[in-house]
């Protein structure tokens, strides 16, 4: 359940006119993957206007700057994080964190059209990464993020294995972390394995049943992953760095 105070942001961000996408800790709860999280991640367009209603919300929620960089399109676009600390009464301590571009995945526009809205109570109807989204940005240098995205696999193989939507089986084939499961899906969908060209080597090794060099081929996906991550944040986090140089250290 999303906490009392993440609902009042989330109510704001709705009065705001705010065109955001719910991504993070609590996307991975109401996808099941998770089952706490304090903070709230979201994506958001750079285009004038949703920025406007962004700083409108964070007004309203009497949120602080917290960190470096400062809010601004084009420290977005370049692919940071803004940071901010809420101080209403009813939202106290709340963080929220913001960003316009994403790793591996595709510009704002398109994150939009094939988002996932759910109806959430006592907020209404709430946009969130699309899950196969959500998954890209998960694959980041960060322990943590690893074991999510194998949980979102499992929960969603649990809840639609019985009626797939055409698209399910090749994002489960591509994504599932799970030595068992791949190589009950690889033999259950063996026809459309070959649809998966970037995962051979992993497939066929499933489809052989062969659990540790399927183990050994998931390990070295993931490091790839993360050394991807890695250089991609390098320059990144370089700048953030002047950036706190420029304020004197702080």
């Amino acid at each position: 359940m999303i906490q009392s105070p993440i609902h009042k942001a989330l109510l704001t961000f709705q009065r705001c006119d705010l065109r955001y996408l719910l991504m993070g800790g609590q996307a991975c709860i109401l996808y099941g993957g998770a089952e706490f999280s304090r903070d709230i991640d979201i994506t958001i367009s750079t285009e004038p206007e949703g920025l406007t209603a962004f700083r409108e919300a964070l007004a309203e929620l009497k949120a602080e700057t917290i960190f470096v960089p400062p809010l601004d399109a084009t420290v977005l676009q370049r692919g940071h994080a803004c940071h901010f600390r809420c101080h209403t009464p009813d939202t106290e301590g709340l963080r929220i964190d913001v960003m316009a571009v994403l790793r591996g995945c595709p510009p704002f526009a398109e994150l939009w059209e094939r988002r996932t809205v759910i109806d959430l109570p006592e907020v209404g109807e709430i946009g969130l990464l699309s899950l196969p989204d959500l998954v890209r940005a998960k694959k980041t240098q960060r322990d943590k993020d690893w074991p999510m995205i194998r949980r979102l696999l499992e929960a969603d193989i649990q809840n639609f294995r019985r009626d797939p939507d055409a698209e399910q089986p090749l994002f489960w084939l591509r994504e599932c972390r799970t030595p068992g499961l791949l190589i009950d899906l690889a033999k259950a969908y063996e026809s459309i394995c070959t649809q998966v060209p970037e995962r051979s080597a992993i497939l066929n090794a499933a489809l052989q049943g062969e659990a540790a060099s399927l183990t050994t081929l998931l390990a070295e996906e993931e490091q790839g992953e993360r050394e991807a991550d890695r250089a991609y944040w390098t320059p990144l986090t370089e700048e953030l760095r002047d950036m706190r140089r420029s304020r004197g250290g702080q």
